[in-house]
Formats: structure tokens, C-alpha cells, sequence
């Protein structure tokens, strides 16, 4: 028996763009931006003009940091949309890349989660993540001093209602991002 998440949700939660999709399918708040695929720059500059500045441009299939690139105007953005996709590319052997709005001072926040294959599934609360380097995270923790006792019990009905609409079971982590 494999023990783990169901395949579907380990490829659905593992791209971004789908990911993120869903979350908002379900009702849970996602940074507001542009989840589509981006056919060239001047799209992506149209797009990030449209969100306002300053943005994100992330690789969908991304993480440890990589394929992430903050623009703060229009002039940026071919290059930084280049320079994503061919980090993309090379760390993950996937282009795509979305863009989103930038948060300034964010928290990053996590929530763990364990499921069942009957469909329970409860949470941990949070560990608080946003002590990083490079976009890595080096110290967490639990519970986080900056949320109050109603954005806590909000995010983890948020965990809980993104891990049930996947099917999800077996432990996970569902990462907020938190402004000030």
C-alpha cells in the first residue's frame, strides 16, 4: 500500500496554476493575479499592468525559491519574464509561469493537515515561516505570534475545505501568505 496522498492530489497541489485554481474553485482566498498561461512578454507585461505594481512572476511547477522574480514596473517585466522562464525551464523542466500580486511584508504561513480515506480530515494549526533567505524558509514557528485567535480558526476551515475538495488523505501542508 502506497502511503501517501492520492495521485490526483499530489499533481493537482503540485502545479501552482492548477493549485491555485482549485483553491479559489473552493472558496479559499488566494493572492489576487493572472492564472492562466502567459504566451509572451507583452501579454505579461498587459497582465501585470492590469494587477498593479509591484508583481510576482512565479514557475507553476516551482518552489524551493526558484522561478519566483519581483517586478516593480512595466520595463521590468520582459526581462524578468524571460529570466523566470528559462529558470523554470532548467530547475524543473517546465516554463510556465503566472503572475500574481506582490505582497510587501508578507507572513508566510503553514498549516498542516492530516486526512483519512473516509474523509476526515482536520488540521494542526499553523507554523509561522517567514524568517527566509532566498525565499527559503530557515526557522519555524508554532503558533504563529502575529495571528489572532479568528484569522487562526479561519485558515485552518481554509486548509481543511482546499485538502476535502482534492480528496486528499495522509499529512500535508497547505502555505498562506499573510500581508500586514
Amino acid at each position: 500500500t502506497f502511503i501517501g496522498p492520492p495521485v490526483q492530489a499530489i499533481e493537482a497541489m503540485g502545479d501552482k496554476i492548477t493549485s491555485k485554481n482549485l483553491a479559489k474553485e473552493a472558496g479559499v482566498n488566494i493572492v489576487p493575479g493572472h492564472l492562466g498561461l502567459i504566451k509572451d512578454y507583452k501579454e505579461a507585461i498587459k497582465i501585470s499592468n492590469q494587477i498593479g505594481y509591484p508583481v510576482m512572476i512565479k514557475a507553476s511547477a516551482g518552489g524551493g525559491g526558484k522561478g519566483m522574480r519581483v517586478v516593480h514596473s512595466s520595463s521590468e517585466v520582459a526581462e524578468n519574464y524571460a529570466s523566470a522562464i528559462r529558470e523554470a525551464s532548467s530547475s524543473f523542466g517546465d516554463e510556465r509561469v503566472f503572475i500574481e500580486k506582490f505582497v510587501t511584508k508578507p507572513r508566510h504561513i503553514e498549516i498542516q493537515i492530516l486526512g483519512d480515506k473516509a474523509g476526515t480530515i482536520i488540521h494542526l494549526n499553523e507554523r509561522e515561516c517567514s524568517i527566509q533567505r532566498r525565499n527559503q524558509k530557515i526557522i519555524e514557528e508554532a503558533p504563529s505570534p502575529f495571528l489572532d485567535e479568528k484569522t487562526r480558526a479561519a485558515m485552518g476551515t481554509e486548509a481543511i475545505r482546499l485538502a476535502a475538495s482534492v480528496g486528499y488523505f495522509s499529512a500535508g501542508t497547505v502555505e498562506f501568505i499573510v500581508d500586514s
